[in-house]
């Protein structure tokens, strides 16, 4: 049986071995990558089962849940309004949104939140899925929430409260939530395939996640780190055959900024190739003096619950680092619980994503592989 499907540039057939590698070396179901280059895809690869329950095969276009990739696509948004001069990423947050600056708040800006310092990782209330669903009672709850800790002086991954806060930044300054700002402003006019709340008309051809097995077991409901990754319960991690976990339709369709995002690779190396380079005839998106602001170390070491798993923040991105290496000092990007990954470098003039719905948890090294790749075929 052919392992994938589509092509790869003579140059970069390394990425096309890799991925290869990957279906005999590990517990792959369904996958693609797909990396443009200089503004022109060169690599698009998929392959394998995009539903393990019917056998259904991955196809060309097949999105798949994407976790907090979704942080890419609000933070691109974020620099984008930034470089218009419609946002200052360091002004607070209170300029644009009044009511935000109370209880300890009014200090916090846009970068703070980007480089998950701003002190409000999860919510004191505990809020229905409905109630999430909604949008307005999580604002209301970020508006009243206290900081952890003393704003700008500590970080510690902002999960959920990451794409609520920074999407109502971008909600006061355009009238728009994220993802109907993301698809008016980037979206659309690229035909990216990628949305932070999947449309209905894309529901039945995703691909449905499954667990690999082996992942450890989430800590107690009480326990910090469980309660940023399930907002207090009301979403089940990855609860992938149970209601408001992450095959549920009614989780999929909503808008969850921080961590709700669906995408095939192409939509995601687009969205990175476009911030860095401009795809289809279009200029880049980010300028260089942008994409500096962007990746200039923001967070990095050990976090406010005391753990240094080496990945270093700049505003709103990843960056190269032992926890996810990528080319070089330009690469910026964000991983997914599934084992996704994306990223975008103006250097190398690159977007890169790799997509899975196979789960496999701490250690994943499926999309490193793959960057790995890419590298050799970058530096030749």
């Amino acid at each position: 049986m052919e392992r994938y499907h589509g092509w790869a540039d003579e140059r970069f057939g390394a990425v096309a071995d890799a991925f290869a590698g990957n279906f005999a070396d590990f517990p792959e179901l369904g996958a693609a990558v797909a990396v443009y280059a200089g503004g022109r895809k060169v690599v698009d690869l998929w392959g394998g089962v995009a539903d393990e329950r019917t056998g259904r095969p991955w196809e060309q276009d097949t999105v798949v849940p994407v976790f907090s990739c979704a942080k890419g696509i609000v933070s691109v948004c974020v620099h984008l309004l930034a470089q218009e001069g419609r946002l200052d990423l360091d002004a607070p947050v209170g300029r644009y949104w009044p009511e935000f600056a109370r209880n300890g708040k009014e200090a916090i800006t846009s970068r703070m939140v980007l480089g998950h310092r701003a002190g409000v990782p999860v919510l004191d209330e505990v809020l229905s899925f409905t109630e999430i669903a909604a949008w307005t009672p999580v604002i209301r709850a970020i508006e009243e929430q206290k900081p952890l800790w003393e704003p700008g002086t500590a970080y510690e991954y902002h999960g959920h409260v990451f794409g609520f806060l920074l999407g109502e930044v971008i909600r006061r300054v355009t009238g728009l939530t994220p993802g109907a700002y993301f698809r008016e402003a980037v979206g659309d006019p690229l035909g990216l395939r990628a949305w932070l709340g999947l449309p209905d008309r894309e529901m039945d051809g995703r691909a449905r996640l499954v667990e690999a097995g082996g992942r450890p077991a989430m800590p107690g409901p009480e326990h910090l780190l469980t309660r940023i990754v399930t907002m207090n319960g009301a979403l089940v991690f990855p609860g992938l055959d149970e209601p408001h976990g992450w095959n549920d339709p009614a989780l999929l369709r909503m808008e969850l900024p921080g961590a709700g995002a669906t995408a095939s690779a192409s939509g995601l190396a687009g969205l990175y190739a476009a911030a860095v380079t401009g795809i289809e005839g279009r200029e880049r998106l980010l300028t260089p003096d942008t994409v500096t602001d962007a990746v200039r170390e923001v967070s990095s070491g050990k976090g406010w619950l005391g753990f240094d798993a080496g990945a270093r923040w700049g505003s709103g991105f990843l960056l190269d680092s032992s926890f996810r290496p990528m080319p070089g000092p330009r690469s910026f990007g964000n991983d997914g619980a599934g084992g996704q990954f994306a990223f975008g470098d103006d250097e190398y003039g690159v977007g890169f994503a790799y997509v899975a719905n196979r789960m496999v948890g701490h250690g994943d090294a499926r999309a490193t592989r793959l960057i790995n790749a890419l590298r050799e075929c970058l530096v030749r």
